[in-house]
C-alpha cells in the first residue's frame, strides 16, 4: 500500500481525502512505512517528526469528516528543507549548532503551507548554510542517492534531502530552496521534478539566507504536474492569484530553443544522449526547435566561479548574525565564507551590475522561443569516496552548478524533468528554462512535455533494494 500510495499524482491524492477513499492518516502510515523500510538508511531527514505527523493527520481527519477544508494540500505528506524555519522544529541549516529561537518562527512561505493542514514529516539535510550543489555535509551526514545502492553517491545540493525524500517514500511534496541550482540539482540526481520560481516571486522571510539577491524558495514532486497543483495552492496565497497555472499547450504550438554549445560541455557519458534522445521526441510530437544561446553566458559562468555574490552575502549573515558558528564551519563552506573577505566594495558592486545585465538579456533573447532546453546537470552524482583528493570537491561542485547557476544570474525561472538514465544508471534531468515571472506558463509547459515524454515513475522505475 505504501508504494501505491506515494506513487498518486496530488491531484489523486486531493480527491481521494475529499471523498472518502483517502485519509490523512493512512497517507502518514505509508510514510512512517516508508522511513522504517529505507527511510533512515537513506538518511533524507535531519529531523523526523512521523509520529507526530501521523497525531495530526488524525486530527485532520477529523477536520474533513465534518467537511472542513483547509486547501489543496491539506493532509499532503510534505517534507521542509532545514533552512525554512518551522514551528516546533529546530533549525540547523546544515550547521553543527540550533541556530536561535528566532528561526523557529514562519515566515510567508511556512505559513502558507502549513495554513492548508499539510502533515509535516520532517525536516531534510541540507548542504550548511544551502552553500553547496552536491548534497554533502560533514556534521551530519550525506543522504544517499537512493538510487545506487552500492556505492554512496550524493543526492545533488543543496537541497541535500528533498528529493531522496520522494523517492524513499516519506512525503509526496517536498520544500526547498534555490540560488544557485540547489532544487534543480537534487531533483535531476534523484529522478524527480523541481521548481525554482522567479526571484522575488515568492518570499524568503524566515528562509535562513545564503544570497538575499538570487535566493529562491521552490518545489519538489514526482511530476510536473504535482508542482503545478502544489504552485497553484501556494502561488494563490503568496500573490493573491496573480496567475493560476493555465491548460497545457499543445506541442505544436510550441517553440523551445536548444543552446549550440556551453550546456552540452563535458557531460558524464550518457547525460547528453539521454536529452538529445528526450528533445527529438519532442520534436517528433510537433515541437519547434531551434538553436539559441543565451548571450554572456561565459561570463555568467566565470562570475560564478569568482564567488558570484553568495560569498559576500552569506559572510555578512553568519558575522551579523550568527558570528559564534563560523570556527564550526564545514571546510568547503568555510574557504568560500573566508574569501568573502578580501572582496572590496567596489567589486561587490560591480557584481551586481553584472548580474543586472544579465537578467536584462537573458529576457530579451527569450522571448523569440516559449522556452529553452538544456541538460539539467551535466555530470552523474559522484560518489563519496570520489570527492576524497584534493581539489576533487571543488572541481565536482563546479561542474554540478554550471548549467543550472545560469539560470539564477539571468533571472528566469527553470524547472527540471527526470527523462531517462545516463551510462551509469542515474537519473537525467532535462532543464526548462523560461523568461521571468512566467513561472505559471513555465509549468504549462512543463505539463506538455510530461504529457509527452511520461513521467519519471514510468521512466525510471523503482529504485534498486537496499
Amino acid at each position: 500500500m505504501t508504494d501505491s500510495l506515494r506513487k498518486r499524482p496530488l491531484r489523486e491524492q486531493y480527491a481521494g481525502l475529499r471523498n472518502g477513499t483517502l485519509t490523512a492518516s493512512s497517507l502518514a502510515e505509508a510514510s512512517l512505512e516508508a522511513y522504517q523500510a529505507r527511510g533512515q538508511h537513506d538518511n533524507a531527514y535531519l529531523t523526523w517528526n512521523g509520529e507526530a505527523a501521523l497525531a495530526f493527520a488524525q486530527a485532520t481527519d477529523a477536520v474533513i469528516r465534518q467537511g472542513g477544508d483547509a486547501g489543496a494540500l491539506m493532509g499532503i505528506p510534505v517534507s521542509i528543507k532545514d533552512i525554512y524555519a518551522v514551528p516546533g522544529l529546530p533549525t540547523y541549516a546544515g550547521s553543527s549548532q540550533r541556530l536561535p529561537p528566532q528561526w523557529e518562527q514562519p515566515g510567508p512561505m511556512v505559513a502558507a503551507l502549513l495554513a492548508q493542514l499539510p502533515s509535516v514529516m520532517g525536516k531534510t539535510h541540507t548542504v550548511e548554510f544551502a552553500f553547496g550543489g552536491l548534497g554533502t555535509n560533514t556534521h551530519w551526514g550525506t543522504p544517499r542517492n537512493p538510487w545506487d545502492s552500492q556505492a554512496h553517491r550524493t543526492p545533488g545540493g543543496s537541497s541535500a534531502g528533498a528529493g531522496v525524500s520522494l523517492v524513499g517514500g516519506t512525503a509526496s511534496l517536498a520544500l526547498g530552496t534555490d540560488t544557485a541550482g540547489s532544487v534543480r540539482i537534487p531533483a535531476s540526481m534523484t529522478g524527480v521534478a523541481g521548481l525554482k520560481t522567479t526571484a522575488g516571486r515568492w518570499p524568503t522571510n524566515q528562509i535562513v539566507p545564503l544570497s538575499t539577491t538570487l535566493d529562491t524558495p521552490g518545489l519538489l514532486a514526482h511530476r510536473v504536474d504535482d508542482l503545478a497543483f502544489a504552485f497553484d495552492a501556494l502561488d494563490c496565497t503568496l500573490t493573491r492569484c496573480t496567475a493560476r497555472v493555465p491548460a497545457p499547450p499543445a506541442l505544436a504550438d510550441l517553440t523551445f530553443g536548444v543552446p549550440g554549445a556551453f550546456f552540452w560541455d563535458d557531460c558524464s557519458p550518457g547525460i547528453a544522449e539521454t536529452v538529445e534522445a528526450a528533445i527529438r521526441q519532442l520534436e517528433a510530437a510537433g515541437a519547434r526547435v531551434v538553436t539559441l544561446d543565451l548571450p554572456h553566458t561565459d561570463e555568467a559562468y566565470t562570475l560564478f566561479q569568482q564567488g558570484g555574490l553568495a560569498a559576500a552575502e552569506l559572510a555578512a549573515f553568519l558575522k551579523t548574525e550568527v558570528p559564534e558558528m563560523i570556527e564550526a564551519l564545514d571546510p568547503n563552506v568555510a574557504a568560500r565564507v573566508r574569501a568573502a573577505d578580501d572582496m572590496p566594495g567596489w567589486e561587490y558592486v560591480r557584481r551586481r551590475a553584472v548580474i543586472d545585465k544579465l537578467y536584462a538579456s537573458a529576457a530579451t533573447r527569450l522571448s523569440n522561443v516559449d522556452a529553452m532546453i538544456t541538460p539539467t546537470v551535466a555530470i552523474t552524482p559522484p560518489t563519496l569516496e570520489s570527492l576524497l583528493p584534493e581539489g576533487a570537491y571543488i572541481k565536482a561542485n563546479m561542474h554540478a552548478l554550471r548549467n543550472t547557476v545560469i539560470a539564477n544570474f539571468m533571472g528566469l525561472c527553470a524547472l527540471t524533468i527526470p527523462v531517462g538514465k545516463d551510462n551509469a544508471g542515474m537519473p537525467v534531468g532535462l532543464q526548462v528554462l523560461a523568461s521571468p515571472w512566467q513561472d505559471a506558463r513555465l509549468l504549462a509547459i512543463g505539463q506538455a512535455i510530461e504529457k509527452e515524454l511520461g513521467t519519471g515513475i514510468a521512466l525510471l522505475g523503482e529504485p534498486p533494494p537496499l
